[in-house]
């Protein structure tokens, strides 16, 4: 009788808790008549997961990556695809054929794009994106904005949809009802200009959530794309307590487990990321090797051990190293370490062929690499 084997590392998804958060997420954001665009980057657009999305009736699924939204049309979903990154000159095609929302920023790429959808006999709908100060991608010069707005609504297949603006992500700029009243603005002025009313304001992405939990958010707004917020049941400095935390587990094996000194012996030099790291001399202690490292999840730093006393030491590209000396248990070879995520640790491992994909139910639990 052949025995089914746990792999490792893997990344656990509970699918019953993220339906949960975005069955909640979905009746806060109602209250405020805020549409979401929920972004599968986070987790590599995988289809499990991402059905859920659609079974929640979002008005979108978003992501960074095209390559993740062309697979979920190819699988069938019905919901609408919006690609949240400006597209390349060379992925247009493919912008137009598998997507129905894409940001943009340049007056060249939208040329490029309505010859495209003629050709194509389609209507694809753009969201012209507004830099507010946090100087990714939008534009600057709000005129500039407005007499390309202009132009997209004489072009026959492409429909301007709407404005948009992205805070936090480089910048580190707070969205602030201050910036969405600025965001507003913007779309009036196109409005004005256009002679119609814009079907949307997209105010931003998870760090504009706390707009709504306080219902600080201009009433204007009315569409933000989620996707971490959702994922790990709030985002930093916000706290969101109606929603879990623990929607993605990552578990690892331990494949040594040995008393070693916690100094490093012989001359020191720089480690495998050309780092130059400190130590701090606690005698011997015990100490965990895992068959993970920062090709997988990034920096060990974001690692957040669930059992008390362990602590992540450090990592190459394929190893974790932790103290374990102060566990509750002795931590073995063959044991099972898990750890909550962030959202950087969460889309690299989502994105490694090392990692292993579980996918667990109140009901029943699917295992699938």
């Amino acid at each position: 009788m052949q025995h089914q084997v746990e792999r490792y590392p893997q990344l656990e998804v509970h699918l019953d808790k993220l339906r949960e958060n975005l069955a909640a997420l979905k009746q806060c954001c109602q209250r405020s008549c805020i549409d979401i665009c929920g972004i599968v980057k986070a987790f590599h657009g995988k289809l499990e997961v991402a059905q859920l999305y659609e079974q929640a009736g979002l008005s979108s699924i978003g992501s960074s990556r095209l390559e993740q939204l062309k697979e979920l049309k190819q699988a069938g979903f019905q919901t609408p695809m919006f690609l949240i990154r400006i597209p390349m000159e060379s992925e247009l095609r493919d912008v137009v054929e598998w997507t129905e929302y894409s940001l943009q920023s340049e007056w060249s790429t939208l040329e490029q794009l309505n010859a495209i959808t003629q050709e194509y006999q389609k209507i694809h709908q753009v969201v012209l994106m507004v830099d507010l100060g946090d100087l990714r991608e939008g534009y600057w010069d709000w005129e500039e904005l407005v007499q390309v707005a202009c132009r997209v609504e004489a072009m026959p297949y492409v429909k301007l949809a709407g404005v948009g603006t992205n805070l936090g992500c480089y910048g580190t700029i707070q969205a602030t009802p201050e910036k969405m009243e600025q965001l507003v603005q913007v779309a009036e002025r196109v409005e004005h200009t256009i002679g119609r009313k814009l079907d949307i304001l997209s105010g931003g992405a998870s760090t504009s959530i706390h707009m709504i939990l306080d219902g600080t958010m201009p009433k204007r707004i009315n569409h933000l794309r989620l996707g971490e917020c959702i994922l790990l049941g709030g985002i930093w400095g916000c706290e969101m307590e109606f929603m879990h935390k623990d929607v993605f587990t990552f578990h690892t094996q331990v494949i040594e487990s040995k008393v070693k000194p916690s100094y490093p012996v012989g001359e020191l030099s720089v480690d495998a990321f050309g780092h130059v790291r400190t130590y701090v001399d606690r005698g011997n202690r015990r100490r965990a090797l895992l068959a993970a490292g920062r090709a997988d999840y990034g920096e060990p730093d974001d690692l957040l051990p669930r059992e008390a006393g362990i602590k992540v030491l450090g990592a190459s590209s394929d190893h974790t190293i932790l103290d374990v000396h102060d566990a509750a248990r002795t931590i073995e070879v063959g044991d099972v370490v898990s750890f909550d995520l962030c959202y950087a640790t969460l889309v690299y491992l989502s994105n490694s062929r090392n990692v292993h994909w579980r996918f667990s139910d109140s009901d029943h639990t699917k295992v699938r690499e």
